[in-house]
């Protein structure tokens, strides 16, 4: 095999099945590449960009939600949480979700039904999405 095989899987959908170059992901530790005869791996993987370079050279840039990695024998698994092609990012959603994750967590000591830790990782999704958006498109 002269490339890597990728597979992205949400909940949701098949997000990317192919063959790649590599792929950098944002690890708890850290971001880390995955090049061709990699050693074997699994990781999970906190909220932010995602880069792929295809076998054809071109790279997609996605932003996600956190997840895991599987890498074994030149073929790559990742279980998104969430997952979206910085070209696809709708900034008028990312700007509404990030208000109202701010408008919940503003509330959080006046409303006790506030899930604070729910609210955090919809911020963090939101932030992550419009800096993704603002960065990959100059």
């Amino acid at each position: 095999m002269s490339a890597l095989f990728l597979e992205i899987v949400t909940p949701a959908k098949s997000a990317f099945k192919g063959e790649i170059n590599s792929i950098t992901v944002p690890g708890t530790k850290g971001s880390f590449q995955i090049l061709l005869n990699h050693a074997p791996i699994v990781s999970s993987l906190e909220v932010g960009h995602i880069k792929v370079e295809l076998a054809d050279n071109s790279v997609h840039h996605y932003a996600t939600g956190g997840g895991t990695i599987e890498v074994n024998n030149n073929k790559i698994l990742l279980l998104a949480d969430s997952i979206e092609l910085v070209k696809d990012i709708d900034v008028e959603r990312a700007l509404s979700s990030k208000e109202r994750a701010e408008e919940r967590l503003a509330r959080r000591n006046s409303d006790k039904d506030i899930d604070v830790q729910r609210a955090e990782l919809a911020l963090a999704r939101a932030m992550n999405r419009l800096k993704l958006k603002e960065k990959i498109n100059k």
